[in-house]
């Protein structure tokens, strides 16, 4: 099935291509306008908005509640996230992988992407908090 995409969102996808990471909604708008582009930045969050829906970006709440947007890949990333500093450190493996395909599968659900985000304090802010 062939989705039909907004002259918009063609230049959101094609930015984000271009990134090979993540952006939030408003250096994205900068950057389309950098790149001549005449977006709104209202129209950005509706493409964005529109591109999840359609299970073809991700998005990433950070600790301070900033949406962050990328394409979804298989090398997804998760997060240890410092409600202190508000510093997000990357994790290497998925804790999840296995069990979450297993739990698809059982329940005969497609999915597009997940997210798992920790929520805590880093080593440099467990150091500053009184005893």
């Amino acid at each position: 099935m062939s989705v039909r995409r907004t002259n918009s969102q063609k230049q959101i996808l094609s930015l984000l291509k271009q990134l090979q990471g993540e952006i939030n909604a408003q250096d994205l708008y900068v950057k389309l306008r950098e790149r001549g582009e005449t977006l709104g930045l209202a129209t950005v969050y509706r493409g964005l908005k529109a591109l999840k829906l359609e299970g073809t970006i991700q998005e990433r709440v950070s600790p301070t509640g900033e949406s962050f947007y990328s394409l979804i890949s298989k090398d997804h990333q998760h997060h240890l996230n410092c409600v202190g500093c508000g510093r997000s450190l990357s994790l290497d493996i998925c804790p999840i992988e296995q069990q979450l395909i297993e739990l698809c599968q059982a329940k005969n659900f497609q999915i597009f992407y997940h997210t798992l985000e920790f929520f805590g304090l880093c080593h440099a802010c467990q150091n500053q908090q009184p005893n």
